[in-house]
């Protein structure tokens, strides 16, 4: 499977991007999907995850009821809309798969992850 992450960009805060990930692969709908950030000098951390059959999502206590996690499986596409954005959403972006099909919170569990898509927000 391959990742391809893209909508990033040059934000202002209180903004509202939407990030695509667009898979290759017959068998995206069975997997679990994510996305996780990386801010310079921190680690990678969760954001937000849905499970194969989108009925079980997951988000990061810090973009809960902001940000919203989406996928088209006839477009083999994971989205992640973002609202209100904050100066500390600023940070590199990143889609994963796993073939569990879960929304795991851990990116440990993920088999697969896209380039990164550059998220700056500015005041």
């Amino acid at each position: 499977v391959q990742l391809q992450a893209s909508g990033g960009g040059l934000v202002q805060a209180g903004g509202s991007p939407r990030l695509s990930c667009a898979a290759s692969g017959r068998t995206f709908s069975g997997y679990g999907l994510g996305w996780f950030r990386q801010a310079p000098g921190k680690e990678r951390e969760f954001v937000a995850a849905v499970s194969y059959t989108g009925g079980v999502i997951a988000y990061a206590d810090s973009v809960k009821g902001r940000f919203t996690i989406s996928r088209d499986n006839a477009k083999n596409t994971v989205y992640l809309q973002m609202n209100s954005l904050k100066l500390e959403d600023a940070a590199v972006y990143y889609c994963a798969a796993n073939t569990y099909g879960r929304a795991y919170r851990d990116p440990q569990q993920y088999d697969y992850w896209g380039q990164g898509t550059q998220v700056t927000v500015s005041s």
